[in-house]
């Protein structure tokens, strides 16, 4: 097992979320349980031996320092029993967002429902790519965040919770591929370089040169790159971050319409006014009007 061949991606925020973490040791003659459908991930770690496991119609042989990462709808069982003391890691988590399994060759990053995941968690989604079967690039720092989260279920509740959540998380980080140079797709580099620089200067007066001179490629490749990645243009992504910025600001100031739209970068109110109708399904006055309190 070298480079990923299979991944699983999945759509964040909100981030998948810790369950809970044990560690076993199998004599020779043990072998992993024979389950179906358990609803969560479950991540194992192989610390020392080999263990023979199995889902759906795949099968690995996993060596010290690999990890396998089973899927909650599959079938998952061994393969055959152990043939020496196998010491592994495992780990249970949950995601209530999107997922799925696909060759490495054909990840991706698009987002063609990127407006919806916005509107139901205010916040741009973001693919995590975690490999099916992987030599861990740094086993002895993976043993010790597990070991950190065998450690915390000794702790009281309030401070044990977030020790996982975080121990969790810099594992997930770890394993993210998109992380990894050696794995990013220039196509989303492009995209994400875009995607902050519109943050940084939505405000100003942005055209396709000044994009194009800041991140030293042709505007038509990055307009490829935005949409294939986030199903936008420029001018779309510019627009639907604007657009954003304006609903915070109609929650948060008492500022004039006008004001807003000119802070956000429109030279026209009637024609902000009319953008944001168009995406909100009201006018930015109707938009703050829900949420006022009155005596």
């Amino acid at each position: 097992m070298s480079k990923p061949t299979e991944l699983v991606q999945l759509t964040a925020p909100p981030l998948p979320y810790f369950l809970e973490c044990g560690h076993t040791v199998y004599q020779p003659g043990d072998e992993h349980p024979n389950r179906r459908n358990i609803g969560i991930f479950d991540w194992i770690v192989v610390e020392s031996g080999t263990l023979f496991i199995g889902e759906a119609v795949q099968a690995w042989s996993l060596g010290a320092g690999q990890s396998l990462l089973l899927l909650p709808d599959r079938h998952h069982y061994a393969v055959k029993p152990c043939e020496e003391p196998t010491s592994f890691y495992w780990l249970h988590f949950h995601t209530v967002c999107a997922w799925q399994q696909l060759p490495a060759e054909e990840a991706d990053h698009r987002y063609p429902d990127a407006d919806e995941h916005y509107g139901r968690f205010l916040a741009s989604p973001y693919s995590l790519q975690l490999p099916k079967a992987w030599d861990l690039p740094s086993p002895d720092q993976t043993f010790r965040l597990f070991r950190q989260l065998l450690d915390s279920l000794g702790e009281r509740q309030s401070r044990a919770f977030w020790i996982r959540q975080q121990r969790f998380e810099e594992l997930l980080h770890a394993m993210d591929l998109r992380q990894l140079e050696s794995h990013a797709s220039p196509v989303v580099v492009v995209a994400e370089k875009a995607e902050a620089y519109i943050k940084n200067n939505y405000r100003s007066e942005l055209n396709s040169g000044q994009m194009a001179g800041a991140l030293h490629y042709h505007y038509n490749y990055i307009t490829r790159c935005m949409k294939q990645v986030y199903g936008m243009t420029p001018n779309d992504y510019l627009l639907h971050y604007r657009l954003e910025q304006a609903k915070l600001l109609l929650l948060k100031t008492e500022w004039p319409i006008a004001d807003i739209a000119v802070y956000i970068g429109f030279n026209s109110t009637p024609y902000f006014s009319n953008r944001f109708a168009l995406k909100n399904g009201c006018s930015p006055r109707a938009f703050r009007k829900q949420y006022i309190v009155t005596e």
